[in-house]
């Protein structure tokens, strides 16, 4: 039978409760599209009056499907943090000067709010390595503790890929090591071999902060401290520790007054709820969710995640995502004509380019009770049906019933399916497995316009989308129609290997929370039975504060503790667990 006639004939398998045409139908399919990739929307960017404009619209469609609006409007608000400000209170004060902000200096997005009154400490190139080939201690011959601490950026010579520094390099890697050393705070200064126009930091996007206060100075405003030191100036300094490849660190004597005041700039953005009540008695209070990201990265640059930073254009993500909005809401209409036994819950979810955040916030502020959540079906890039017909299936593992009730209804599509198992991935599916919702995550795969301008409608196969979207609603229909309760089964993530990833880093065997933007530790969200962490006594819900007696922030520190160790290690991880502060081995 020919798989377009077969979508339409499916409605005429149910009971028909409607006025409206409830087919899934390419034109409607275009029609959601044209307007949710327009370039009227501007890329859909989170907080933004388009932002709006797009959850006016979902809301709408969703209510004219039939179906009951969470709390009347559809609408759940909350709050995301897009960028950081420099508040009023920042001040430099060297000698009897005020230096003049993002002249003088300027402040690093990853600092903390704070300030101190302190000695200047010159450390070099901020480096302690102690590889075997190249050793180098910048702190080695100064005390550090409690003072302000001035550090070359970059390396000593060009940034090259086989400068045996490179992976030491970063600005934030630096300020944290200067934090282990008990630093009072950070100055950064570029070097003409790192920036030979001596451009300040741009205070843009945000960025989880580090536990000290952190700034770049001017090389003018450097030499103005070296010489009251009596020290040489800045590139008579660098070029001998360029010339030299060894160690020069030492204390200024020189006091300076410094304040950083950050503030988070926040917007509102919203998830889009609406609900169709099952007509089993027994089972109305249990739900299905269907759901899929709204949000894009608008006209991208530095900070969008864009695959194309330098170009300022409409991101229009027609297949990411707005061909899995699509399928929500078609899935809706086509849903609310049928007699579900169980209750489905559709959801549109914001700001999940920017770490899942409004499917996080969904889960943590559920209008109905998780428990009751059967399952999560998450449409996310379903708009590249190939000519191979490939339909990957994520969360397969999730619940023991998934793979044959899969393969039963894509008897009738004849899709190439490709399952994986693991309910954790790169969408707003992750954050329901988290907590422990069996997930099905279907997507037609990824493609080179990913995360560019050219992510257009024109490229959508809308044919296959439709085909996608019935396949997705039968699914969802089967599921809310299914008497036994859907048995949860956890599933991945698997970390390949012993206890290294993918880059060849070590990995503890957990998934940290993405959205955590403070820094008083690293939540933990999930951690894989079986790998080190679990193995060592880590759990979900931990809140990771140390390694190795280091303090973690959030997920940046810990990444950077984790580049620390070597495979084979013990390691001392420290967690909060409830109030409690408790040390756990675990061996990597």
């Amino acid at each position: 039978m020919d798989r377009i006639l077969l979508i339409f004939l499916i409605p005429l398998l149910f009971s028909c409760q409607s006025n409206f045409e409830e087919a899934i139908t390419v034109p409607e399919i275009e029609g959601h599209l044209s307007f949710l990739a327009s370039d009227e929307l501007k890329g859909r960017y989170p907080g933004t009056p388009e932002d709006l404009q797009l959850t006016e619209y979902l809301a709408a469609e969703l209510k004219q499907a039939g179906l009951k609006l969470y709390e009347k409007t559809g609408v759940q608000h909350f709050d995301i943090v897009t960028e950081i400000e420099a508040g009023s209170e920042n001040t430099f004060q060297l000698d009897q000067s005020q230096l003049i902000m993002d002249s003088a200096y300027a402040l690093f997005a990853f600092s903390h709010s704070g300030k101190a009154s302190a000695e200047v400490v010159f450390a070099g190139y901020g480096f302690q390595v102690d590889e075997e080939e190249t050793k180098w201690d910048d702190y080695a011959s100064v005390d550090v503790s409690g003072r302000w601490v001035m550090i070359l950026r970059g390396v000593p010579g060009k940034q090259e890929p086989s400068s045996p520094f490179v992976n030491y390099s970063e600005d934030r890697g630096k300020a944290l090591l200067a934090s282990d050393q008990g630093a009072a705070g950070v100055i950064f200064v570029s070097g003409t071999s790192f920036d030979p126009k001596d451009q300040l930091v741009e205070l843009k996007g945000k960025q989880h902060p580090l536990g000290l206060p952190v700034i770049q100075m001017s090389r003018n405003a450097a030499d103005q401290l070296l010489r009251l030191s009596g020290q040489d100036s800045l590139s008579v300094i660098e070029s001998s520790l360029i010339s030299t490849q060894k160690p020069m660190s030492f204390e200024t004597g020189i006091e300076v007054n410094i304040s950083v005041d950050l503030q988070p700039k926040k917007m509102e953005t919203a998830n889009v709820i609406a609900t169709l009540t099952g007509s089993d008695p027994a089972l109305k209070d249990e739900y299905v969710i269907i759901g899929g990201h709204h949000d894009h990265l608008g006209m991208g640059g530095p900070g969008t995640s864009s695959r194309q930073p330098d170009t300022i254009a409409v991101h229009y993500g027609a297949d990411d995502n707005a061909s899995g909005v699509t399928g929500v809401l078609e899935a809706a209409e086509w849903l609310s004509a049928k007699t579900a036994s169980r209750s489905i819950l559709f959801a549109t979810f914001g700001a999940e380019e920017m770490g899942l955040i409004g499917s996080k916030y969904l889960v943590e502020n559920s209008p109905i009770d998780l428990e009751n959540v059967q399952a999560m079906i998450n449409l996310d890039m379903i708009g590249r049906l190939n000519e191979e017909r490939l339909l990957q299936i994520g969360g397969v593992g999730t619940s023991p019933g998934f793979k044959n009730l899969l393969d039963s209804i894509n008897a009738s599509y004849g899709f190439k399916m490709t399952y994986s198992n693991e309910g954790f991935g790169p969408s707003d599916h992750a954050s329901f497995y988290a907590s422990d919702v069996p997930v099905l995550f279907i997507s037609t795969g990824p493609h080179a316009d990913y995360h560019t301008p050219a992510d257009k409608i024109s490229a959508i196969n809308l044919e296959g989308t439709q085909e996608v979207i019935a396949f997705a609603a039968e699914v969802a229909a089967a599921l809310a129609n299914q008497q036994e309760r859907i048995a949860f089964t956890e599933a991945g993530p698997k970390v390949r290997g012993s206890s290294r990833g993918r880059r060849g880093g070590i990995t503890l065997g957990l998934m940290p929370d993405m959205t955590y933007d403070g820094s008083e530790g690293m939540p933990v969200m999930f951690v894989t039975e079986g790998k080190p962490a679990a193995v060592g006594g880590i759990q979900k819900n931990d809140v990771i504060v140390a390694i190795e007696g280091k303090s973690v922030g959030n997920v940046y520190d810990y990444m950077s503790r984790l580049g620390q160790l070597k495979e084979g290690m013990s390691i001392v991880v420290q967690v909060k667990r409830g109030e409690d502060l408790i040390d756990l081995l675990v061996r990597i």
